[in-house]
């Protein structure tokens, strides 16, 4: 690959890559990511399989054995970018200054300077940015600037609904260079949210536009057994503008990224959920727009944006699934595949296959244009010009998809690191299997 003419980048606290994606498309080869969880390391390795993936804590890396593990050599790496663990920061969770997940972010600054990267991109709730957390804030600022890097200021919260996204979703965003090299800008918002009337700009995509072609998941018996299904083209409707970028038809969706061959006529991330008759009464009284009052789930607006996609608690903490919206025409929540559009995510993208792990990772992840919106502007500030590869890039072997979580960690060769609540005992244990539970559960 061509990677000598395209800027190089690595993704930290990577998930399942929706920064990385965003980055690919802008026009960066991302050549490493980090990521602890091993479930999320093998969707990695199935959509980029040209990335190294490090399958550690970003505490346990050196920046040699990153440049070792992505064959960089002496080459420069332009830009790190990532979003530490958040929990400790949501203003949804219980607000915590001296939560110990904060020596992570702190990790992510060392490796930025080890790397010698001339840019970096840190990423976090919009919690951080008020009350008490504005203080850590200014530490992380100052732990950057003794590093010998100066920061965009004033920082940015940006809304994906700002940048083509169907969906409602606010981050904290952080730049930074090298002392000596010139500051990037914070993007410009580049749509309005749609159903709004917040200004000038061009109207986002809405639910609909983002949903109407997908097949209704509840017509088809097979995806009570599995995630994927393969449709002939009359099952599918009509796409978008921006439905047509999520299905890559015609040339569209890849932007500066490598186009993989795929087939076009798979349905994945789809597995249906069982509502019993009652939920699925209550969800057809629940207008768009509106929360359902028993579940709190809320419906999506045909004509609006989805609310915030979250992905609920991991293995550790009971393994609890935020709510999924629910559709705008069928009394039901959304698949992850749904929910991945919602996310910008594009369908040859795959998620895990369970319900559960699926939505952690969308949840998880920043959505992919405004990702990209990101890393056009470093780009354009690393004064190159983005180029479109000739290279495609077959993806991984479908098993990755669809691995549990010590299945993931032999892979690997690893240690399951991530621990699993017993909740009548409260005792965390490591080898009890999240799929089986999520089955189980028909979450």
């Amino acid at each position: 690959m061509a990677r000598q003419r395209r800027p190089i980048a690595i993704d930290l606290f990577a998930g399942a890559g929706g920064l990385s994606l965003g980055f690919e498309q802008a026009g960066f080869d991302v050549v490493a990511a980090v990521e602890v969880d091993p479930i999320h390391c093998a969707i990695h390795q199935f959509n980029f399989p040209h990335c190294a993936v490090v399958p550690r804590s970003v505490a346990e890396v050196s920046a040699i054995a990153l440049r070792q593990a992505a064959k960089l050599g002496d080459r420069p790496v332009d830009v790190v970018f990532g979003g530490a663990p958040c929990q400790g920061f949501s203003l949804m969770g219980q607000r915590v200054l001296d939560d110990p997940r904060n020596r992570l972010v702190r990790e992510f600054v060392r490796l930025v300077a080890e790397l010698n990267s001339s840019y970096f991109v840190f990423e976090n709730v919009k919690g951080l940015t008020v009350g008490r957390h504005r203080q850590f804030l200014h530490e992380l600022i100052d732990a950057f600037e003794a590093k010998g890097y100066a920061i965009k200021l004033p920082w940015q919260v940006l809304n994906a609904a700002s940048f083509g996204v169907p969906q409602s979703r606010e981050r904290l965003i952080l730049m930074g260079a090298k002392k000596g090299l010139p500051l990037p800008n914070y993007p410009e918002p580049k749509t309005r949210p749609a159903g709004s009337k917040e200004n000038g700009l061009p109207e986002g995509p809405s639910c609909y536009e983002a949903l109407q072609d997908l097949p209704n998941a509840d017509e088809f018996d097979l995806l009570k057994s599995q995630d994927w299904i393969e449709l002939v083209a009359e099952r599918w409707r009509s796409p978008s503008a921006y439905g047509q970028q999520m299905r890559c038809l015609e040339g569209e969706g890849w932007f500066y990224g490598y186009r993989r061959p795929w087939n076009e006529r798979l349905l994945t991330s789809s597995f249906r959920t069982n509502h019993t008759d009652i939920s699925r009464r209550r969800f057809a009284e629940t207008r768009p727009g509106e929360v359902e009052p028993v579940s709190r789930f809320f419906r999506l607006p045909p004509g609006g944006v989805s609310n915030t996609l979250r992905a609920g608690t991991d293995a550790a903490r009971g393994a609890f699934t935020s709510p999924r919206p629910i559709h705008y025409e069928h009394d039901r929540c959304i698949t992850v595949r749904e929910m991945a559009r919602l996310h910008g995510f594009p369908d040859w993208f795959r998620l895990h296959g369970t319900k559960w792990h699926g939505a952690r990772q969308v949840g998880n992840a920043v959505p992919v244009p405004l990702g990209r919106a990101i890393a056009a502007e470093l780009i354009q500030t690393l004064g190159r010009k983005p180029t479109v590869p000739k290279q495609a890039i077959a993806l991984g072997e479908a098993e990755l998809t669809a691995m549990e979580m010590s299945q993931a960690a032999r892979y690997w060769q690893i240690e399951v690191p991530i621990a699993r609540r017993d909740r009548k005992s409260g005792v965390t244990k490591r080898s009890q299997e999240e799929v089986e539970a999520t089955r189980a559960t028909g979450l």
